[in-house]
């Protein structure tokens, strides 16, 4: 059995459960492969997580690229692009599961390097659709990234609407307070 799918499993184990529901036998469980099989191939619980946890960024890195390449190079493209990796992730169901694996990330400084890596080609494909201006274009990208987490997080909490609705509804807000000039709706144009 290929680590990749090895650790696919995992990852579906991690989403569900938290960091706390990996051990080896329950990754042995969702895996098929024995634990000691899994000792043998990962050494440590940790080295095992970390190895999903990699293999989920890269997951996430991929996804990110093929939304950049297919959506619209416009707000409301900025707008459906983090809609849709909104519901790859699993937030639709319980964002509280990605806090806990965000929490595993900031404490690895390999994963941490991942997810900073990520949020600098998340924030230039999102800034790239709000302006043509290279200075502007990097501000605006990384302040839409962290108005789109703040967003996913207080829906948590408040759970109005779908989380699709409710991200659609804040960042055309958030456009608007932001630069009443950004053309937000259907077919609309980067400036």
């Amino acid at each position: 059995m290929s680590n990749e799918v090895i650790l696919e499993a995992v990852g579906g184990l991690l989403q569900q459960g938290g960091p706390a529901a990996l051990t080896f036998a329950s990754a042995a469980a969702a895996s098929g492969l024995s634990p000691a099989t899994l000792v043998q191939r990962y050494g440590s619980r940790e080295a095992m997580l970390r190895a999903a946890l990699l293999q989920m960024w890269d997951q996430l890195d991929l996804q990110t690229a093929e939304l950049d390449a297919q959506t619209e190079v416009s707000p409301e493209g900025a707008i459906a692009l983090l809609v849709r990796l909104s519901t790859g992730f699993g937030a639709e169901g319980d964002p509280g599961q990605g806090l806990l694996l965000l929490r595993e990330d900031f404490r690895d400084p390999v994963l941490r390097a991942r997810g900073a890596a990520w949020g600098a080609a998340l924030a230039a494909a999102l800034g790239r659709r709000l302006t043509d201006d290279p200075a502007a274009a990097a501000i605006l990208g990384g302040l839409m990234a962290s108005q789109w987490q703040g967003a996913v997080l207080w829906w948590g909490f408040s759970r109005e609407g779908t989380l699709r609705g409710y991200l659609r509804r804040e960042f055309r807000r958030w456009l608007a307070a932001v630069d009443p000039q950004i053309p937000v709706g259907r077919g609309g144009n980067r400036r």
